[in-house]
């Protein structure tokens, strides 16, 4: 614990904050464009969401095992995948109809799916086996924070520059490129054990991973339809009344909540357990979905909210490091395709079920299924034994 954090940590974590600075300049806007502009409801949200978060999810496996192949392969995908996501972005704000949107969503996440792995194996080949809690949640931290700064910045150019939404998506193209100037110059990537070429496909294979992995997927893959797109939240406060401007203010004081527990919750994490801390951050996923589903004023989402932040971003770097516990070095790359092709794959029939319940049976019922499916998910990590992990 007394370690700094290697140069490639640092590098990649800024590589986030800028990132989810023109991310959240975007998504934002996402459930308002639905709601108002294309005239849509939750279930096309539900949709959106699901499909832009599983169309590449089997290219989250293959771009995590060929990065265990050789050297110099994760920094090359992670520079694709971003590249290609910064590209797609800013054209969002040109969108007429929610096709278009549902397109454009894909190919970003498309991005997403070619570098999530190879990042996550990146940090992991960098940092020391007693730090990967720390480097998750540092890497965390400095997600929340960038997206915390990109709905400010939207702010900003709304109430004060006087732009309106598409040209503040437009705009999301600047850090975009701030992203891959430190990616080009600032990232070396570390050595790390390659796998032949001939042993490539073998463990591509779900019998291949280690036993824990599959059945710690499996519980992810179940709390994949608790874990609601955050896009929700939003349109829970535009339903109450809120004006854009507030909703990016609370979409702002989300992700500083988050981002104020992410480093400190992976320092916690390395000290008492990643398992531990898991649980704890989806403890308080199930209780916040609750107080979700009950509130009625803006008073109450504002302080809801506050609660939900700060304790799911205590679990953010756990949750990914326990990943790189059951994972084989050799294959960090292979896991970690697997634990973004199991949530992705999940996500599709997990937004378009929360937003169906929304549409049939309200908000309030949307919110109490998932926080009751979350708190179910915490009993059955803690049966599966990944409670010290």
């Amino acid at each position: 614990m007394r370690h700094k954090l290697p140069r490639t940590v640092v590098i990649l974590g800024l590589v986030s904050f800028f990132n989810d600075m023109a991310s959240e300049m975007v998504t934002p806007f996402i459930p308002i464009l639905i709601a108002t502009v294309l005239g849509a409801g939750p279930v096309i949200l539900g949709l959106v969401e699901g499909v832009a978060d599983a169309a590449a999810s089997f290219l989250k496996l293959w771009a995590g095992r060929y990065s265990d192949a050789g050297r110099g392969r994760r920094k090359r995908l992670t520079v694709s995948g971003y590249a290609l996501s910064n590209l797609a972005r800013p054209l969002l704000g040109l969108v007429s109809s929610w096709g278009a949107l549902l397109l454009l969503r894909s190919i970003d996440r498309v991005g997403k799916g070619m570098r999530n792995a190879p990042r996550d194996a990146l940090l992991a080949d960098a940092t020391h086996p007693s730090m990967h809690g720390h480097a998750y949640g540092f890497q965390r931290a400095l997600d929340n924070a960038g997206a915390m700064s990109g709905s400010l910045l939207a702010i900003v150019a709304l109430s004060w520059l006087g732009l309106s939404i598409s040209e503040v998506i437009l705009w999301s193209f600047m850090p975009g490129m701030v992203v891959m100037a430190l990616l080009i110059w600032g990232v070396q990537e570390p050595p790390h054990l390659e796998v032949e070429e001939e042993n490539l496909h073998a463990p591509l294979a779900w019998s291949a991973l280690s036993h824990p992995t599959r059945r710690y997927l499996l519980v992810l893959v179940l709390f994949t339809f608790a874990r609601a797109s955050e896009s929700f939240i939003l349109l829970r406060g535009n339903g109450m009344g809120m004006s854009v401007v507030q909703l990016l203010l609370l979409w702002a004081t989300l992700n500083i909540t988050k981002a104020a527990t992410s480093a400190y919750g992976g320092r916690m994490a390395d000290a008492f357990g990643l398992g531990h801390l898991t649980m704890l951050g989806w403890l308080g996923y199930g209780l916040s979905f609750f107080a979700f589903s009950q509130v009625s004023h803006v008073d109450a989402l504002w302080i809801s909210v506050v609660a939900y932040g700060l304790v799911t971003g205590l679990s953010e770097g756990s949750e990914r490091a326990l990943i790189s516990v059951y994972a084989n070095e050799k294959e960090r790359g292979t896991a970690f395709g697997w634990y973004h092709l199991a949530v992705g794959l999940s996500a599709i029939p997990a937004g378009v079920l929360f937003g169906a319940v929304w549409h049939y049976r309200g908000a309030g019922a949307a919110f109490l299924f998932a926080g009751s499916l979350a708190l179910a998910c915490v009993l059955l990590l803690r049966l599966c034994g990944f409670a010290k992990g």
